[in-house]
């Protein structure tokens, strides 16, 4: 299979799992959304430096190029083709997705009009 979409979630909520149906939601277009039933959940997110100290040993170069190389395998050839590619998903949870437009409204200036 193929990468279809990353989704973006709190540290407060578990990582979605493998075969259960999850919304993905466009972090800013209200009725873009879908669900989706993952075959494979990979973390992509790795904690390398906190409160001043490193969290685990940073990876070396050689093993930085294996990642890439490895993911731009699992990418549809659509997705890499040097003319119109397809632009690849990055969604958010519907909890994520409500905590951004809460805090954007809370910030966002509200006009007067006369």
């Amino acid at each position: 299979g193929h990468a279809l979409i990353d989704l973006m979630h709190r540290t407060s909520e578990s990582a979605p799992k493998c075969g259960s149906r999850v919304l993905c939601r466009h972090p800013f277009q209200e009725s873009k959304r879908a669900y989706v039933s993952p075959a494979k959940v990979e973390a992509l997110f790795k904690l390398y430096w906190k409160d001043g100290k490193i969290q685990q040993d940073l990876p070396n170069l050689e093993e930085i190029r294996d990642r890439v190389t490895e993911s731009l395998q699992t990418l549809r050839q659509d997705h890499k083709r040097n003319l119109n590619p397809t632009p690849y998903k990055v969604g958010v949870t519907d909890e994520l997705y409500n905590f951004l437009h809460d805090l954007w409204l809370q910030n966002a200036p509200i006009g007067e009009l006369f």
